[in-house]
């Protein structure tokens, strides 16, 4: 005797597949493909969920470490290039930190004005250079009256008389801070700190970036 009140296969299939269940009658091949493309957004999730365990964030800045070393597993890998795209060094050669957020979690934009404080002798430390670079919300360079896209240890950044260091973001020059100013989009932006040989606060985790304020 048929009980009634069992659903029927296909409206299982349904509920469990949605979208997927109208690919058409069921056979071994559409078997097979349902199965595939479940299987792939599957293990893109859990990738996406891997990958994020392996990177590290502080005062709004996402970093990673042991990208680009000899021996790391192949998951590893896969989520330094998925967090940080393109050539990566090895970290006693460089570390690098990216935000698109100030140090409360909300979007960069030009249509703010922030800063960085960093304490005296609390710049990042190096045996070569470290840049802030300026990008855009694709990750573009940002056309502005001065030509200016980064600022680093190398661009005559004026010291405050405690020794501490102030650099402004914003998209209209800072009145008297020219010499430390990082000009802005209008719209969204996001930032990028390298540090090349860096010291070794820095490879052991210690040393922490400063957070993006918003001045206004």
């Amino acid at each position: 005797m048929t009980n009634t009140n069992q659903p029927h296969r296909s409206q299982v299939r349904s509920r469990v597949f949605g979208p997927l269940a109208t690919l058409g009658p069921r056979n071994v091949f559409t078997d097979i493909v349902q199965g595939l493309i479940v299987g792939c957004v599957l293990a893109f999730i859990t990738f996406q969920v891997v990958a994020h365990a392996y990177v590290t964030k502080s005062n709004g800045w996402t970093t990673m470490y042991a990208c680009g070393e000899p021996g790391t597993s192949i998951v590893h890998r896969g989520a330094c290039a998925l967090i940080f795209p393109g050539p990566m060094n090895v970290p006693q050669e460089a570390m690098y930190w990216t935000t698109r957020t100030d140090g409360v979690g909300q979007q960069l934009s030009g249509l703010h004005n922030y800063l960085i404080h960093f304490p005296a002798g609390q710049l990042p430390p190096n045996a070569a250079f470290w840049s802030l670079t300026m990008g855009d919300a694709r990750n573009r360079f940002v056309p502005n009256t001065i030509n200016r896209y980064s600022v680093s240890d190398r661009s005559g950044l004026l010291p405050n008389p405690d020794g501490s260091v102030d650099i402004y973001i914003q998209n209209v020059a800072p009145a008297g801070h020219e010499s430390n100013w990082l000009p802005a989009p209008e719209g969204k932006f996001l930032l990028w700190l390298r540090v090349y040989l860096p010291g070794a606060t820095i490879l052991d985790g210690k040393y922490k970036v400063p957070s993006i304020g918003k001045t206004q």
